[in-house]
């Protein structure tokens, strides 16, 4: 039998008193464990006469023993009778225990209690989107630009927007500085991949001139030798290539591969409903962002520091797995960065602050609204993980519980109810 009482903020206390007859089964079974460890003269290891034995082992050490037996399968059962969700390991005390009675007492960290604030009427609004034809023309273009062909221009001079292919030496006070020289070397003018102002007087050179471009250095340049110098660069230009762009006819769409997509009224339509998306997403996830820093900053909850810990955990779990996938572990990029693991932890913690507070806030507000979550949401749920990541459900059901999946789907609910929608 288990009585459950709140002792304060983020603890309860659950007293668990043992039957009787199980209490008297487990001092036999302690005994009889404790039994094959005593040596009497005459008598094989633990198998001499049990009042013998039981001469040897004190009262105090088969109580002890049977408390180990039982104390964790009788915590398990009293938790779930209870219904107390443990964040961290519960401490165990004796209330009273001797030979007739067992009464244990386990102080269990919970969650902490949330006091709401306002969680309606926060403001969530989307503003109306439009998209411009200007913005399809511009996507377009880019769409050409892509496919574009270059062309030596036979003559004429360095436009923008042309590549380049040139020989350059750098100088400084007449001194070739280190990393300063190059042959053949494909520049597009325009894309700012050189020192400001280098590029832009390449501009009017023709091919075979040679030309000296005078050059600043920025002051925040990574050389230290080279910031904020001027410099001076000797540039030969051998040809110049320049972009023609294919026409948007059949081929060129059909090339594109896109879904239903067969005709340039088509692929305006594509681009503007992509554009369309794309907006409204940046709309939605800014102003679901403005409602949850809202709604967490209106409650008031003292979160153990336990709590941010183990989601500090979760997502150093979670980044050591993207780095995984570009072929890089913690420990290399920590070295890179010049940071020890605690110290990356410790930039996680306002983060981490801030999720768990949140979740629990949502976690109060379903609890208030009473949301459940149906059998068919969960499964419509794995559903669309399934189609997202591409795997089958009993695949995605490996790595996430249904649990999982319910409790996401609850707070997805609650934040709905913040919403307004």
């Amino acid at each position: 039998m288990a009585e459950l009482n709140k002792i304060a903020d983020g603890k309860v206390e659950l007293k668990v008193t043992i039957d009787p007859e199980d209490w008297k089964k487990a001092q036999d079974k302690a005994f009889n464990k404790l039994a094959q460890k005593v040596e009497i003269k005459g008598f094989r290891k633990g198998q001499a006469p049990k009042n013998m034995i039981r001469q040897h082992i004190p009262t105090q050490s088969i109580i002890y023993e049977a408390v180990e037996l039982l104390a964790q399968d009788a915590l398990i059962k009293a938790i779930d009778e209870q219904h107390v969700e443990l964040i961290d390991r519960p401490e165990l005390a004796f209330e009273k225990v001797d030979e007739n009675e067992c009464i244990l007492k386990f102080m269990c960290p919970v969650k902490p209690d949330v006091t709401l604030g306002q969680y309606t009427d926060l403001g969530y609004h989307i503003d109306e989107i439009t998209v411009t034809d200007e913005e399809i023309e511009e996507e377009l273009k880019m769409l050409q630009d892509q496919k574009a062909d270059l062309e030596i221009k036979e003559d004429g001079e360095v436009e923008k927007g042309d590549t380049v292919v040139i020989d350059f030496e750098g100088f400084k006070d007449g001194v070739a500085f280190e990393g300063g020289k190059a042959e053949n070397y494909d520049l597009v003018i325009g894309s700012g991949s050189f020192i400001p102002g280098f590029e832009d007087q390449l501009i009017g050179m023709k091919a075979e001139e040679e030309k000296e471009i005078n050059v600043t250095f920025p002051d925040n340049y990574h050389v230290d030798d080279l910031k904020g110098q001027a410099v001076v660069f000797k540039v030969k230009v051998h040809e110049i290539k320049t972009k023609v762009l294919p026409e948007i006819d059949e081929e060129f769409i059909a090339d594109l591969k896109l879904k239903d997509v067969k005709t340039l009224d088509d692929l305006k339509e594509y681009i503007r409903k992509a554009h369309y998306d794309h907006k409204e997403n940046e709309l939605i996830n800014k102003a679901t962002q403005e409602v949850m820093t809202k709604v967490s900053d209106n409650a008031t909850v003292n979160i153990p520091e336990v709590m941010i810990n183990e989601e500090i955990d979760a997502m150093v779990k979670d980044y050591e797995q993207r780095l995984l996938s570009q072929g890089l572990t913690l420990d290399q990029y920590l070295k890179f960065a010049k940071q020890s693991r605690d110290d990356f932890k410790a930039t996680l913690h306002d983060d981490a602050y801030k999720k768990v507070k949140l979740t629990l806030v949502l976690e109060a507000i379903a609890d208030k609204e009473k949301v459940t979550v149906s059998d068919e949401e969960v499964d419509e749920q794995f559903k669309k993980m399934s189609e997202l990541y591409e795997m089958s459900v009993d695949e995605i059901k490996k790595y996430v519980s249904a649990q999982q999946v319910e409790h996401d789907v609850r707070l997805q609910k609650a934040l709905d109810i913040v919403k307004g929608i």
